[in-house]
């Protein structure tokens, strides 16, 4: 059996994701998935990265974006904005960068984020130039 938890995004740590997002780990079930909030400031421009072990399902709660997203010969990109929601398959490259206001999203991922393994998120290359690289 599985303990309660509760959490306010306030008291949750951050962290800066290997794409340059900054991360707030919220909950996690053990061998289930994890629930987090991911944050880009206004204009940044995240590293395009592809998960070797995790799956995500995104909703966007506030400002806009893109998405970029690439699966073998399929390749797309997508307007984030608050209600979007979207899937980033297993191996699928993806990069997303924040319009002025900025782009807020929640997202749950399967298994747990993060996994401690330093290279579950692989650098891929990305249509978008991230400043100062």
């Amino acid at each position: 059996m599985v303990d309660f938890a509760t959490i306010e995004l306030a008291d949750a740590g951050e962290v800066v994701a290997p794409d340059g997002s900054v991360v707030r780990p919220l909950l996690r079930l053990p061998g289930v998935g994890s629930f987090a909030h991911f944050e880009l400031a206004p204009g940044q421009v995240s590293h395009a990265v592809t998960h070797a072990t995790v799956e995500e399902i995104w909703y966007v709660i506030a400002g806009e974006g893109r998405m970029w997203r690439r699966q073998g010969d399929r390749e797309e990109v997508v307007r984030l904005r608050e209600g979007t929601c979207l899937t980033i398959p297993l191996g699928t490259a993806f990069q997303f960068r924040a319009a002025e206001a900025g782009l807020r999203a929640v997202a749950v991922t399967a298994p747990p984020w993060p996994t401690g393994s330093e290279d579950e998120a692989r650098i891929a290359e990305g249509p978008w130039e991230v400043e100062g690289t």
